[in-house]
């Protein structure tokens, strides 16, 4: 998948600033979704498979640097 080959190649401060980016353009969605509908509600579950991704990137660092040591 491209995502999946655009985040492995970033470095692990870099995802984590994405993450925090991401996350927050998912609350703003959100809260906006709720006072009036999104011109494409559809970007709400992508924000969220973004976030998921970022997440299981980092899990995967972390485990790896476990296995290292």
């Amino acid at each position: 998948m491209k995502n999946e080959l655009n985040i492995k190649e970033l470095s692990t401060a870099e995802i984590k600033e994405k993450l925090d980016v991401e996350r927050n353009m998912y609350q703003k969605m959100l809260m906006t979704h709720a006072v009036s509908p999104l011109e494409n509600p559809n970007t709400i579950k992508e924000s969220r498979k973004k976030i998921a991704r970022f997440l299981t990137e980092l899990r995967a660092r972390e485990i790896a640097e476990q296995k290292q040591n």
